[in-house]
């Protein structure tokens, strides 16, 4: 069974993006380490969950580099994220706009079952908020990559408020980076 990883930034005080989805507060300038870190965890992947409200500016960004910068240093993980299938959740979209991405419209527990019973590599989810929260909320995500920026923003929007129920996790490991970033990496403690 693959494992549905979440990789996901976070500010000291929890907030995953400011009260408009801003990013503006996230570190930007990753060192050698970290960038190695996030190409293993996606290199472990076969699949991208992504909600609907991000996958706009996720798919923009990413398909805006392969198509347009072949010589950023961001190509080779840009492709990466084109190439990968996407599975986008979506109760609204009737089909989906964007490269290699199918849409996903059914019960969440029934689609995540799906996805984790196909055999590949594991899936990765990054995002939006409301869309992780579902997911930490109904114990879907096994393991959390928590990436903590050296930053409180003071409000914003989170990922864990909607959880109803203590959920047990267990430390995988800890990684503080020479950038600021400190990785937290946890598994859901299976009862």
């Amino acid at each position: 069974m693959r494992k549905l990883k979440l990789q996901m930034q976070l500010s000291v005080d929890g907030y995953v993006a400011g009260p408009n989805g801003e990013l503006d507060w996230m570190t930007w300038n990753l060192d050698d380490g970290l960038i190695q870190f996030i190409n293993d965890l996606t290199d472990s992947s076969g699949t991208i969950l992504l909600g609907r409200k991000m996958t706009d500016g996720f798919m923009n960004y990413w398909e805006g580099v392969v198509n347009n910068q072949p010589e950023s240093p961001e190509y080779p993980f840009a492709k990466k994220m084109v190439d990968t299938p996407k599975v986008v959740f979506s109760k609204t979209l009737p089909a989906s706009k964007w490269t290699n991405t199918t849409l996903a419209n059914g019960n969440l527990a029934d689609e995540i079952a799906n996805l984790k019973n196909q055999s590949g590599k594991d899936i990765i989810v990054y995002g939006g908020a409301g869309f992780v929260s579902s997911l930490i909320k109904e114990g879907h995500i096994d393991e959390f990559n928590l990436f903590v920026n050296p930053v409180m923003i003071n409000k914003g929007m989170r990922i864990f408020d909607l959880a109803d129920k203590r959920q047990k996790l267990s430390l995988m490991d800890t990684t503080a980076y020479p950038c600021g970033i400190t990785v937290l990496r946890y598994q859901l403690a299976r009862e």
